[in-house]
Order: structure tokens, then C-alpha cells, then sequence
């Protein structure tokens, strides 16, 4: 069944966060040259080679000026390289309006069946596996006709150092929310190596939450109102830790640069990462879109449960409208073939779809919780954190002048699946 999916997960809200703190922290630091330079080389420098850009990037397609489009990928690393070896849970397209300064970004689903930059096919985050930034990068120029050649890779155990740097947050808590927030921390311990307090008893209340504890809330999925208020706490977590950014002094950038900035990789020189970050203040985060948009599963032998763009040509002329504004785009030619050559391989049955056994492993790699009836909610989230409930919608108070975030109604329509949406925020395929 074909799926449009609005809505993005927990782990592309957290790149999204990375990236922002890395221009805030460097924005706010930049007017010291020196001692921006010494935090910016923390950051693992690896390059993209320039024939790979050549090669990727075709001339066929007149790409739009006046915009930076950086690939952007999210590592779970857990000896702290970020190089070819490890698979890119997230992977996102990150556009920088150099007029407007409006940021959009585009997040490409990791299990999409997408060409890899030697010919072969396989789901998306195989590319950096294999080639590194070299394999992530190309990977979206050629499938997507984009002209990417800049590129950040961060590794998500970054937000716990981030939220602990700044000193954790105060939230109130359920008594469901505590119990689910300490099952979830034994996991989210065990991959980050950061330890962290189990709450006892488990009652409702005001508590300090550390990054173990802020992360592992915000994963919650599991008690009334299930993804919508879900979606409601990585808000809330949100909200902490860029007002508590705002706010941040020199001893504390200091700390965040130096236990997350390694684990950033980047191609970025030192001057030109400057040159974007003292604009820092004057960029607009705007919307975001899933690709593809227009999909269906299916399980392929050797390769897994995937997803099938409908068609890769629609979807990427779609990214190009979203992006750039391009409403009459031709997709290149190859692009048109890349598409064919999907469309005739799944036809002539060489992907056949995986038996029984392939299907029962895959399965057995996806971590589960136990579920709950849901219903679904729309909360409001103000900027001091408050919530409350409403219809949907962005409105400004008249009397404050704050600005309240509200979660739209969820739409009537069947559930991505689990391993877009993360149920666990760590993981493998």
C-alpha cells in the first residue's frame, strides 16, 4: 500500500539540534579567531574526493544559486569514528536560503532502495557504510539530483553530552512517564556509556533529569496519547535546551566544544564554517519533507525490508519544488535510469521477495516495547515549557507576544513503519 508520511522522528529533531548548536556555539565564540579555532579543530576533518563530486554531480540539471545544501548524516558510532564502518541511521538534506535564510530540510528515509555510488543497490544508510561521507554524499547527488559537496556527520550520543553540558533540565513527569523514562535509560546507558540514577519509587513529579534521563523521555512512546504527546515531550526537550542555550557563557560553550565537537566530522574548512555561523541568528528554521514522499514496502532478498520510492522521478521533482521552488522540474536522465533499472530489477524478480526465515530475522532486529491503547490529543506547547490543550495550528499570544507550538491532529491514515518513527532511538538495520 502506498504511504505519504508527514512527521518527522525523535533522531532527525536531534541532528537538527546538533547542527544548530554547532553554529550557535560557534557564532557566539567566533568573535574570539582564536579560540574558535582551537575548539573547530576538534571536529574530525575527512574529505569528500573531488572526483567523486565530479562524478556525482551532473551537469545535465541547471541547479538553482543563492542556496548551501549540505548533506547532513546521524552516526551511531560506538567507538567514536565516523568514517566508512558505520551505518547512517539519519539522513537528511539540510538547504540554506543564502537570500532569505530560510533552512529547509529533506529527510531521506534510510531503508529507501537507492543506487550506491559503485552501481550496486542497496537501502541508503548502506552508503556511508561502505564509502563513508564519499558514499553518503554521492548517494544523494546522483539519486536525487542534487550538487551537494559539503557534508557534517555527527555521532547521536552528542545530545547527552549537550543536555549534561548545560546542566540538565527540571520536568514534571507522570507516574507512567517515570516507569517507561527508566526502562528506556537502561538502553540509552548502554549505548552512550554515560551512567545515570533510576528514579524510586516510580511516582509522578518534578524531577532533575540528566542527558540519559531527558533523552530517554523523550523516546517515550507508550502512555495516553501515544505519538502526539510523544512528539509533545521531544518539544518540551527542545524548548529546554535552546533556552538554556541562549543564555550560555564562555565556561559553558567551552564544555559542549569540547565533548561534542569530536564527535562531528565535516568538510567544512575553518573559514567558511565561521562565515556561516555569524549569520547564525538571522537563520529560520522552515518545514521539512520525507523522502520519498510517495513510497511502498517491500521485502527484498538480501537486502531486507526496503522502501520503494513511487517513482523515484515524482519524488524527486517534489524534493525540488520543496526545496528551491522549482515547480516545472525535469528530473536528469539519470535519475530516469536509476528508476528503470529499480523498476526492471524488482520485475524480473532478482530482489525476490525475501522467505519466511529472512523475514522472521529481520524482524527479530527490531527492538519492541510492549504496547498500550493510544488516543489521539493535540497539546499545546509553550515557550516556557507549559502545556495545554488545543486544535492545531501555530498562533502568537496577542498579550505576550510568545510564540506557542501546537502538535497538529494526528491524520487518519495507516501508521509509518517502526523503524521510521524509532521506537528505540538506537540500533542497527
Amino acid at each position: 500500500m502506498l504511504k505519504k508520511i508527514a512527521g518527522w522522528s525523535w533522531k532527525k529533531k536531534i541532528i537538527g539540534i546538533i547542527c544548530m548548536m554547532l553554529i550557535l556555539v560557534l557564532g557566539m565564540a567566533g568573535a574570539v579567531f582564536g579560540y574558535a579555532a582551537s575548539k573547530v579543530n576538534k571536529i574530525q576533518k575527512i574529505e569528500v574526493k573531488k572526483e567523486t563530486l565530479k562524478e556525482s554531480i551532473t551537469e545535465e540539471v541547471e541547479h538553482k544559486s543563492g542556496y548551501l545544501n549540505v548533506a547532513v548524516f546521524g552516526l551511531d558510532s560506538r567507538d567514536g569514528s565516523l568514517d566508512k564502518g558505520n551505518r547512517s541511521d539519519t539522513i537528511m538534506i539540510v538547504s540554506l536560503n543564502q537570500e532569505t535564510y530560510e533552512v529547509k530540510m529533506v529527510s531521506v528515509y534510510r531503508d529507501t532502495f537507492m543506487r550506491l555510488k559503485d552501481g550496486s543497490y542497496n537501502k541508503a544508510n548502506a552508503a556511508y557504510s561502505y564509502f563513508g561521507p564519499d558514499g553518503g554524499v554521492a548517494l544523494l547527488n546522483e539519486n536525487m539530483d542534487m550538487n551537494i559537496e559539503k557534508y557534517v556527520s555527527v555521532n547521536f550520543n552528542a545530545l547527552v553530552d549537550v543536555i549534561d553540558a548545560v546542566g540538565g533540565m527540571d520536568l514534571e513527569l507522570t507516574d507512567a512517564e517515570v516507569v517507561h523514562m527508566n526502562n528506556y535509560c537502561v538502553e540509552t546507558s548502554e549505548v552512550t556509556g554515560k551512567s545515570y540514577k533510576k528514579i524510586e519509587p516510580e511516582v509522578g513529579g518534578t524531577y532533575h533529569l540528566d542527558g540519559v534521563q531527558a533523552v530517554s523521555y523523550a523516546r517515550i512512546r507508550y502512555t495516553d496519547g501515544g505519538d502526539a504527546q510523544r512528539t509533545v515531550r521531544q518539544r518540551i526537550v527542545l524548548l529546554n535546551i535552546m533556552q538554556k542555550l541562549q543564555q550560555m557563557d564562555l565556561t559553558t560553550i567551552n564544555k559542549i566544544a569540547d565533548s561534542v565537537f569530536p564527535q562531528i566530522a565535516t568538510n567544512f574548512s575553518f573559514t567558511e564554517i565561521l562565515n556561516y555561523a555569524k549569520d547564525f541568528q538571522k537563520y529560520k528554521v522552515g518545514e521539512t519533507l520525507g523522502f520519498p514522499n510517495v513510497r511502498y514496502s517491500k521485502m527484498l532478498s538480501g537486502v531486507g525490508s526496503t522502501e520503494i520510492a513511487d517513482t523515484l522521478a515524482s519524488n524527486v521533482a517534489e524534493v525540488h519544488q520543496f526545496l528551491f521552488g522549482d515547480t516545472d522540474y525535469q528530473v536528469s536522465g539519470t535519475v530516469k535510469g536509476i528508476d528503470d533499472e529499480i523498476n526492471d530489477a524488482l520485475s524480473s524478480g532478482k530482489y525476490e521477495e525475501a522467505d519466511e526465515t529472512e523475514k522472521e530475522d529481520e524482524k527479530s532486529e527490531d527492538k519492541t516495547s510492549e504496547e498500550t491503547n493510544h488516543t489521539e490529543t493535540n497539546i499545546k506547547v509553550t515557550e516556557d515549557g507549559n502545556t495545554g490543550t488545543d486544535s492545531g495550528g501555530t498562533s502568537e499570544d496577542s498579550s505576550t507576544g510568545s510564540l506557542t507550538v501546537t502538535e497538529p491532529q494526528q491524520p487518519d491514515t495507516e501508521a509509518p513503519p517502526d523503524y521510521y518513527e524509532e521506537d528505540y532511538y538506537y540500533g542497527d538495520d
